[in-house]
């Protein structure tokens, strides 16, 4: 296969920590810094003007010949440095904010060359392409200022938030070649999202006639077209490829598989150490909030991810939980917790002071539910539910619930842990999903050794169909089939998955937990990488055919 000499990445979420995407990026790039080294470019957005972030190191000697020749000649203001992370990569972090000024001509200029159609542009469409155009243009003036047409370049765009850049390259510098990765449609996610049925009536949806239905009419068209134009169009699962074939009229040249890396994750005395403390801070928080006795026998499950509330499944977890706290078999008591920030206004103090003074309290505090107070409580879609259900956290209840509105940052005023240093205090993880392209949570939750639940609709759970020999809960990843109708089937079953786990004896359930870590292992990008070689090779060989 032909490998590039240079490879240029554009993502908002580059040094900028919003989702799946950065996990995507962060987490490869050190597989493909030993291979490339500083040959390797990561572009996101300057977001950070008097602001600190931790995640970018700044340097003035990186490329300071180049940035000065930008700066001058091609009007670009780029910080340059090092992307905080394992490998440290290169990143160039542009200030797209100039380019608004000739907007009009950078969306006529697209609409004459690819028939991009921003005319409907509302929302983030305008800040996302301007940047995805300045993203372009710092790769056009490196190439010029530092390559020649001898040097095999790969320029990656991901998500529709960055094609304008894409279609901007391949006309600008046709000798790079061009892959876009779109890691979830965009009509796609607005169908899911707009309560309509996505899977049993995929085959009669038309992408246009939908993006015109549901108002979504310029992100659509700039996926599509990117999909269409560049050299190698990729996604991330064969479920979001069946979408992009339907929706996009495009199936993906390539499927890029998520990998994993497990360089974060505790061993030994240091996981044991970790799991102890955040299972003390969990169990504190709800003995706490609720004035119970929940002591280290209790069984702790979470879901967490943003707050899609139909999408991530975050409204069957709350229906089975429901359900389980009625049925018999159960013989454990349940903590279960929704870690997914929403719009929350500040820790709650009556909590905050009942922690910070350590007392022993027998009686709950207001609303027994929720950590964090919100800014419109009563329009909020999980404590809603958690209402209509009449999901009241009595002290007869088995099950007890806890929405965590927040960040898990270890800034949140009540835990002040980070995410993963309370998710493997955790002993099982539940992720429903309705629409979920791949699922990094479920993924992340196996690799720090918490079996999990998730469902078919994800790619993650595919996968680990195709592996074969993993079927339940006991073997680390419960998988279940999940359709536009089966919603209480779903609920059921998880149900059912909690309170098989819940009777698990304690060699059974270590059993789990190491099996879970298999499964995570083969999605390591020590294996998944190859997907990402096939798609540099297929591009460059387009490019070339290109020219």
């Amino acid at each position: 296969m032909i490998t590039p000499d240079y490879i240029f990445e554009a993502s908002w979420e580059v040094c900028n920590k919003v989702g799946g995407i950065y996990t995507v990026l962060s987490t490869r790039a050190n597989t493909l810094q030993d291979k490339f080294r500083d040959r390797l470019f990561f572009i996101g957005p300057d977001l950070w003007d008097g602001k600190d972030n931790n995640l970018f190191i700044e340097s003035e000697t990186l490329c300071a010949g180049w940035r000065l020749y930008a700066a001058k000649e091609d009007k670009l203001k780029i910080r340059i440095g090092r992307w905080n992370i394992p490998g440290n990569p290169i990143v160039f972090l542009v200030d797209f904010q100039p380019f608004f000024a000739m907007k009009d001509d950078i969306y006529t200029e697209m609409w004459n060359r690819y028939q991009v159609d921003s005319l409907h542009a509302y929302g983030d469409y305008d800040e996302a392409s301007m940047f995805s155009y300045a993203a372009g243009k710092v790769v056009e003036s490196y190439y010029r200022y530092n390559l020649t047409a001898t040097d095999k370049v790969i320029y990656q765009a991901h998500e529709w938030m960055t094609g304008m850049g894409a279609l901007y390259v391949q006309s600008a510098v046709p000798e790079i070649a061009t892959i876009f990765t779109t890691h979830a449609t965009s009509i796609g996610r607005s169908i899911a999202g707009n309560n309509k049925p996505l899977y049993d009536y995929l085959f009669a949806y038309n992408g246009d006639q939908m993006a015109g239905e549901l108002n979504m009419q310029s992100k659509h068209s700039i996926e599509k077209q990117t999909a269409h134009n560049v050299d190698c169009f990729t996604t991330v699962s064969e479920i979001t490829d069946t979408e992009c074939k339907q929706l996009l009229e495009k199936p993906a040249d390539v499927v890029l598989m998520n990998g994993f890396e497990d360089d974060f994750v505790p061993k030994g005395s240091t996981f044991t150490g970790k799991r102890k403390r955040a299972r003390a801070a969990m169990l504190r928080v709800a003995n706490s909030l609720l004035g119970t006795d929940l002591d280290d026998s209790t069984l702790i499950l979470g879901t967490s991810g943003r707050y899609e509330f139909k999408n991530k499944g975050i409204d069957v977890f709350i229906e089975s939980l429901q359900q389980l706290n009625n049925d018999e078999t159960l013989k454990r008591n349940v903590l279960a917790f929704i870690n997914v920030p929403a719009w929350m206004k500040e820790p709650r103090k009556d909590l905050h002071d009942r922690l910070k003074s350590r007392e022993h309290y027998d009686t709950p505090l207001e609303m027994p539910y929720l950590t964090h107070w919100l800014n419109d409580a009563n329009n909020d879609r999980v404590l809603r539910l958690i209402n209509n259900l009449g999901i009241a956290n009595s002290k007869e209840d088995k099950v007890k619930l806890i929405f965590v509105p927040c960040y898990l940052d270890g800034k949140d005023g009540i835990f002040d842990k980070q995410y993963y240093d309370l998710l493997l205090g955790q002993d099982m993880s539940i992720y429903p999903s309705y629409y979920e392209p791949w699922g990094y949570t479920p993924l992340e939750s196996i690799a720090f050794a918490v079996p999990t639940v998730t469902t078919d609709l994800a790619g993650f759970g595919l996968w680990v169909n195709s592996l074969g020999k993993y079927h339940g809960i006991e073997y680390g990843v419960e998988v279940i089939h999940r359709t536009d109708t089966n919603y209480y089937n779903v609920v059921e079953e998880i149900k059912e998955a909690v309170a098989i786990f819940s009777n698990m004896t304690k060699e059974e359930v270590g059993s789990a937990c190491k099996s879970a870590v298999e499964i995570a292992e083969k999605a390591l990008w020590k294996h998944f990488i190859s997907y990402y070689y096939e798609a540099y090779d297929f591009a460059l060989r387009r490019a070339e055919e290109r020219r």
